[in-house]
């Protein structure tokens, strides 16, 4: 074997051991974040504000697992409907919510349209998806992200699933990555798929695709946070 390539296939390794490492301390570190109903009202208000000033007409988002932020009070809102009724509400015509359906490995994304009435069944992966909803196809996209950088780079759980349905998309989504402060790193070892997302939403800060902060308020970071 060409010693350059032996030295490709031992850096990608070593660069996949390196991922792997860190995705398991950023989940640990999500798992345990302290004063959680905080810091989740304060994303919430930012989050809320972001999507308020990008005026998509269809948001895909995710079904929280593994302690990632919720966001379907924050969706629920912006629909119209309050999210804490049992009772379908009217939601606005020009509005639309749908959660993303796992179909086969190694495939984009497809996503069903979601209410808060909207009944749900286990998908795959036992993550809950609508049960026989239309397709629709989303114009802003939120990612839930295991680490991030402030360039956009999102550390997710391996699966590729984002980076194939954004691949597969033109035009393509704007996006929100959804993370937490504690959870940015200084970088990541960018993969010829990966793409940036156009902004990184966290309880403190919005960080757009070239790194500068939108809108931040430092008042509220938690103080010894390892970056």
């Amino acid at each position: 074997m060409d010693s350059s390539i032996a030295r490709d296939i031992a850096q990608t390794a070593a660069d996949a051991h390196q991922k792997r490492a860190l995705r398991r301390s950023l989940l640990a570190t999500r798992e345990t974040l302290a004063g959680r109903d905080t810091l989740d009202a304060a994303l919430a208000r930012r989050l809320a504000d972001e999507i308020a000033r990008r005026a998509p007409r269809c948001i895909g988002f995710y079904w929280p697992i593994q302690s990632e932020f919720d966001a379907r009070g924050v969706v629920s809102a912006w629909l119209g409907e309050s999210g804490q009724n049992t009772e379908p509400a009217a939601a606005s015509p020009l509005r639309l919510a749908a959660l993303p359906v796992v179909t086969a490995p190694a495939t984009p994304l497809v996503f069903h349209r979601w209410t808060p009435a909207t009944p749900m069944i286990e998908g795959r992966y036992q993550i809950p998806v609508p049960q026989d909803t239309e397709v629709l196809v989303p114009d802003l996209l939120l990612v839930p992200c295991v680490g991030f950088t402030r360039d956009g780079l999102r550390l997710g759980y391996g699966g590729g699933f984002y980076d194939r349905t954004l691949h597969a998309r033109s035009p393509r989504p704007q996006t929100l990555g959804i993370a937490y402060d504690a959870l940015e790193v200084a970088s990541l070892v960018a993969e010829a798929h990966d793409l940036a997302l156009d902004a990184i939403v966290t309880e403190s800060a919005t960080y757009n695709a070239t790194g500068a902060r939108a809108t931040a308020d430092t008042s509220d970071r938690p103080h010894g946070t390892t970056r």
